[in-house]
């Protein structure tokens, strides 16, 4: 791929317009073009950053080699098999897509072409996390908490696929064993769909995961607490702050841990853009989102579910 890669936004709304912001200042990337359905939006990004505006799909397509889906989640499967066959790299804003067989189908279409199909989990970037992974062992509770103000903007997913599927990914990735079964709440208080839940989750290697997510919270937390054989360690995502506590010759100690802050969205997107112009496996693949998704999927179900309890094991390999 040329040095200089051109680069584009499917969306600029809300999330997508922080990624036009970045790729403005990315050394070797072209920012090219910019669609929204919104003319009014498109055309503040337009004159923001000096990008092309454009109206149709096919025409964005011609004027970039890389691109973020930053669409409302029922078109991100769409906008992106179309692009994919017009042989350009993803980045796709999580949930990666509706359904777990949309997602397997696109990273399915970006195998056969060798394209890069990476997802926007970004809490992946977080520097804190870093920090955690040259730590961890063998977690064997994880307790994470995501909360946040309702956002007053369309919202067409519950609280379990808008905001708690980052935490779910990041613990798919931390674990790394089959889940053996779920346990799960949630309730609609502002939206048809559930704005607070909380899921237990158990893995096959005997690890537990309790994880709370709520969209109509006073304020805001991000916070995930893993517990190990020699250790205790306490991240906070929003801070980029995080704590370590050991037992060392018969007292605990505590320590905080060394963390190299930046802004999790610009890693994402360099790294983005790397592993396009290299041709290397992006740090969140389409088929780890596609887990993440599934998992999301299945908490959501069991919210809707009679009782809220557990309705089934899962024997996912």
């Amino acid at each position: 791929m040329k040095s200089q890669i051109r680069a584009g936004v499917v969306g600029v709304g809300s999330i997508g317009k922080n990624h036009a912001r970045i790729y403005s200042g990315l050394p070797g990337v072209d920012f090219a073009a910019i669609l929204d359905t919104n003319p009014e939006t498109a055309n503040g990004i337009s004159q923001r950053y000096g990008v092309r505006a454009v109206t149709l799909l096919s025409e964005f397509a011609q004027l970039i080699d890389v691109a973020t889906v930053a669409t409302p989640t029922p078109d991100h499967y769409e906008v992106a098999k179309f692009l994919l066959g017009q042989r350009k790299h993803l980045l796709i804003e999580k949930p990666i897509t509706e359904t777990p067989g949309q997602a397997e189908e696109l990273v399915k279409l970006a195998k056969e072409r060798s394209l890069i199909l990476q997802v926007g989990h970004v809490e992946r970037f977080n520097p804190v996390l870093s920090a955690l992974e040259r730590r961890l062992s063998k977690p064997r509770f994880i307790e994470a908490h995501r909360l946040s103000p309702y956002p007053f903007r369309s919202i067409e997913i519950g609280v379990v696929l808008d905001l708690m599927i980052h935490d779910l990914e990041i613990i798919l990735h931390l674990v790394r064993s089959p889940v053996k079964s779920i346990d799960a709440v949630g309730v609609p208080v502002l939206s048809k769909g559930e704005d607070i839940a909380n899921a237990r989750i158990r893995f096959q290697n005997g690890c537990v995961a309790n994880v709370t997510a709520s969209r109509i919270s006073p304020e805001k937390m991000r916070k995930i607490r893993v517990f190990q054989e020699d250790a205790y360690l306490s991240l906070d995502y929003q801070s980029q702050s995080a704590e370590m506590f050991r037992l060392v010759n018969g007292m605990i100690t505590r320590e905080a841990v060394e963390v190299d802050k930046d802004e999790p969205l610009k890693r994402e997107l360099q790294s983005f853009v790397e592993c396009s112009r290299r041709g290397v496996q992006p740090v969140v693949s389409g088929s780890e989102a596609a887990a993440a998704l599934e998992l999301a999927i299945e908490i959501t179900e069991i919210t809707k579910s009679a009782t809220g309890e557990l309705i089934k094991e899962l024997g996912r390999t």
